[in-house]
């Protein structure tokens, strides 16, 4: 009875990725920070690599870019516009440097040199309602996410030459209002200005963006709600993501696992929610059902499916220990470990506060691999790493986030005795990173976006969340 309620199972979520398959999203991203006329930002193209990459685990098609020119920016937007066609989802997403002259918004290309009003709208920079109703207008649901509310680096060149006429130039980004079947999110209130976070890090409002949008089974306003929290509570209440919302049903970019998922229907609207595109989420449910077995039978099974899946060592590791007999004493994995490891999800900012540099990153890469979690021991948490921390931290059923908690990393600090640092490790320099607050007190607020000379911060960020199953042990 156990195999065919497994099968069955299996079953339903190979049908829901089927699915998800079918299921057209499209995403354009981009980060803006090498301004060539106006102060640069270290952060947007690191926020771009960073939602890009959580875009595409969850099936999304990205065109995505970094310190583009006015023509770049309007090659990637037709290239957006054709793909995005007819779509299920489309998304924008744009981190830089964004003006607001006379109520209408504009995002500014690394080249933009606007000296008036006239500039602007004859094309020195982007009209971002223009280019919306240009790229998206057909898609089925529309997500906006502008990263982009920053003081007005050419505002003073604007004013000094509008002798002749009126014009009004904003702090921050102005009020826009979403179509039907859209969701418009700014990462602060309509002419007030956000923050760019550490340099080599990410900003706060992207940092929640990436921690939210794609946990499974939460719906993109209720995902929303928790992104103005994370970022109220990160600035210290000095800054608070705006938005407005016109969807007719719910949507979600990674909808809960297994059966809720299978028997997922379109809503009144005609928008389905939903799936991870992941097949690893198969093997990770077939390692669920088995892991605790002490029949070795059911282990081999997996193995015989799995001949070189991400959970061989433990299988082996597990059939070893049942052989040896329960009265030989094994070292369980997670003994000792304090039982908030399993409840407590990391996030750039805990692992900034653990305070590792260069040589401890690399000793927690030679640990993963010495555990079976193979990647390279570079000392730069890369997107390579955060995806094997994933996969690690799914094999011991903690939440799967790519980051590093200070009870995490005391557990894989117990779990084995890497090899020594070879002299070569122990003479590097500590990589930079963010200086982080005492574990009693709340972070620091951020440098704004517009001041090129913030602090140095955290090597850089790469992958965040993972597929359809490997947000099974979230909260």
């Amino acid at each position: 009875m156990r195999y065919l309620t497994l099968l069955a199972s299996l079953m339903c979520m190979a049908l829901s990725i089927s699915a998800a398959k079918a299921d057209r999203r499209v995403a354009f991203v981009v980060g803006n920070g090498s301004y060539k006329n106006v102060a640069q930002l270290p952060n947007p193209p690191i926020d771009a690599k960073a939602m890009a990459a959580t875009l595409r685990n969850v099936g999304f098609e990205v065109i995505e870019g970094s310190n583009l020119s006015r023509d770049q920016m309007t090659e990637k937007l037709l290239d957006f516009g054709r793909k995005a066609q007819g779509s299920d989802i489309a998304l924008f997403y744009y981190a830089g440097h964004g003006i607001a002259v006379s109520g209408t918004n504009y995002l500014l290309p690394v080249d933009a040199d606007i000296k008036s009003e006239m500039d602007v709208k004859l094309g020195a920079a982007i009209n971002i309602d223009l280019t919306l109703e240009q790229t998206m207008g057909d898609a089925k649901v529309k997500l906006v996410f502008l990263d982009a509310c920053r003081d007005n680096p050419f505002a003073a060149k604007i004013k000094s030459n509008a002798a002749t006429r009126s014009v009004n130039v904003q702090s921050g980004l102005a009020e826009m209002k979403s179509g039907e079947g859209t969701l418009i999110a700014f990462a602060t209130g309509p002419g007030q200005t956000a923050l760019d976070g550490q340099e080599g890090n990410n900003s706060p409002f992207t940092r929640a963006l990436i921690d939210n949008i794609t946990k499974p089974g939460v719906e993109i306003q209720q995902a929303m709600t928790s992104v103005r929290a994370q970022v109220n509570e990160e600035t210290r209440k000095s800054q608070l993501p705006w938005g407005h919302t016109n969807l007719t049903g719910s949507v979600y970019l990674n909808q809960a696992p297994t059966t809720q998922v299978a028997n997922a229907a379109p809503t009144a609207s005609g928008i389905v929610p939903a799936a991870s595109s992941s097949s690893d989420g198969v093997e990770l449910e077939y390692w669920r059902s088995v892991k605790e077995s002490n029949k070795p039978e059911e282990l081999n099974a997996y193995l015989s499916a799995y001949p070189n899946g991400q959970f061989k060592a433990l299988a082996l590791a597990r059939l070893a220990a049942i052989k040896s007999g329960t009265s030989t004493a094994t070292r369980t994995l997670n003994a000792g470990v304090d039982p908030a490891t399993f409840t407590d999800e990391a996030t750039q900012l805990t692992e900034d506060q653990i305070g590792l540099n260069k040589t401890q990153r690399r000793d927690v890469q030679r640990r993963l691999t010495s555990l079976g979690f193979d990647t390279k021991q570079t000392g730069v948490f890369s997107e390579e790493t955060r995806a094997v921390l994933r996969r690690w931290q799914a094999a011991r059923g903690y939440p799967s986030s790519g980051y590093l908690n200070k009870h995490q990393h005391k557990a894989l600090l117990s779990e084995i005795v890497a090899a020594p640092a070879t002299a070569s490790d122990t003479s590097q320099k500590p990589a930079r990173r963010a200086s982080a607050p005492p574990p009693s007190s709340a972070p620091a607020p951020a440098p704004h976006r517009s001041n090129p000379g913030d602090a140095a911060g955290a090597a850089f960020v790469g992958g965040v969340v993972g597929g359809m199953m490997g947000g099974m042990f979230r909260r």
